[in-house]
């Protein structure tokens, strides 16, 4: 099998540089999956590594399911391919017996029934929606490595919004670990914590995790975190067989803490590394892409990308006064295309996150146009939503009795 067939020439330079440190930039749909995939596959089947010494780590589940997947078409199974998290804690799952002692702590999912709890300790009336912010507001500071006493000087400088007082956020933040750790459990930030300490603290542990993975890749670089690169960093024990994929103008969890001055930093870090700027994208029109090129005009990172794809309608831009009527003009859009015979299935409305479709399943409701939710559950079929429709009608009835 010729692994290197059918890239194009940025693509195939990728795949042809097998030894790091290497920085991938890639441009909206020019391949970087294909490009990463092929590398990998190439590196195997040259001779430079082993498949089981590679750990590439990706953003999501799925995105670590899809890589496993064409690696195992392009001949190279056996390839690890996870999420900072679940590579974290599979390895500190195996170790934890060994060298701290009984079973490891107990994972859970979200912080609110701690939140909760602590707000009661400290006799607060919070409501869920502000200790979900709180939750958030703890999350930031547990990858940025910043403790409950300088949460309120920390925010202050990254200008953050907390939902309550920052003061407020510490003493939460202060109950919440407090109760975590007194009862053995950890959170997603933690396990690259302890993951990190566990490596950094036992050399045998650190031997044997060197010894296993030789070989990096990490995708969506400009979305790590501090603590993620803090855990990179502890994986790599000074090697530098890593590359890193990513879109510096890309970066949607800055909120969270990441940061894509890793990515646009990568070559000073590593004065040798090789930069690769993968710029054919094949994903949308060169009407598209022109304006895509326009809009990132004045970034200092800018990609100027080349359309590979043929000609397509100019893009149109219309404003609405609120989410409502967008959404209803959206819908009232689509159901003249349909009308003027665009077929149903090669229509998309896309939106920023799964909360806003609400809006949205209402109008196209309202403008009888069917339509299929992907990625999400219908607004109406969330159990948040199906029990605050049912205390609604409950207060109605209540309200009717009472007339």
């Amino acid at each position: 099998m010729d692994v290197l067939e059918g890239l194009d020439p940025e693509q195939r330079a990728v795949a042809e540089a097998v030894r790091g440190p290497v920085c991938v930039l890639a441009g909206a749909g020019t391949g970087k999956t294909r490009a990463i995939t092929h590398r990998i596959a190439y590196a195997v089947h040259s001779g430079v590594i082993e498949p089981h010494s590679v750990l590439a780590v990706t953003f999501t589940t799925r995105a670590a399911g899809e890589l496993k997947q064409r690696l195992r078409v392009l001949g190279a199974p056996g390839v690890q391919a996870r999420t900072f998290h679940a590579a974290a804690l599979r390895q500190l799952s195996y170790f934890w017996p060994r060298v701290i002692g009984g079973d490891p702590p107990q994972v859970i999912e979200s912080k609110l029934p701690l939140l909760i709890e602590a707000s009661r300790d400290l006799r607060r009336n919070a409501d869920r929606g502000e200790l979900r912010d709180v939750a958030a507001e703890i999350e930031w500071a547990k990858v940025t490595q910043i403790g409950p006493e300088d949460y309120p000087t920390a925010a202050a400088k990254a200008r953050r919004t907390p939902p309550i007082a920052p003061e407020e956020v510490a003493r939460l933040y202060e109950g919440y670990e407090d109760l975590r750790r007194r009862r053995n459990l950890i959170d997603f930030e933690t396990i690259l914590e302890l993951t990190a300490a566990v490596i950094t603290e036992h050399r045998e542990v650190a031997a044997q995790i060197r010894q296993q993975y030789r070989y990096f890749v990490v995708d969506e670089f400009q979305d790590v975190n501090p603590l993620q690169k803090l855990l990179l960093d502890t994986w790599l024990g000074g090697r530098d067989d890593l590359c890193v994929v990513g879109d510096p103008n890309q970066t949607i969890y800055s909120f969270t803490g990441a940061t894509p001055q890793y990515l646009t930093g990568f070559a000073v870090e590593h004065p040798s590394a090789s930069v690769i700027r993968l710029v054919r994208d094949y994903r949308s029109t060169p009407q598209v892409v022109t304006l895509a090129n326009r809009v990132m005009a004045r970034s200092p990172h800018r990609l100027e990308l080349l359309a590979q794809r043929p000609d397509g309608p100019e893009p149109v831009l219309t404003e609405y006064d609120d989410e409502e009527a967008e959404a209803l003009g959206v819908a009232l859009t689509v159901k003249k295309l349909m009308a003027d015979g665009v077929p149903a299935r090669e229509i998309a409305v896309l939106f920023r996150i799964n909360a806003q479709s609400g809006a949205y399943e209402q109008a196209f409701g309202e403008a009888g146009v069917p339509y299929l939710l992907r990625g999400a559950e219908r607004f109406f079929d969330r159990p948040e939503v199906r029990q605050a429709v049912v205390l609604l009608r409950g207060a109605a009835r209540s309200a009717g009795g009472a007339e």
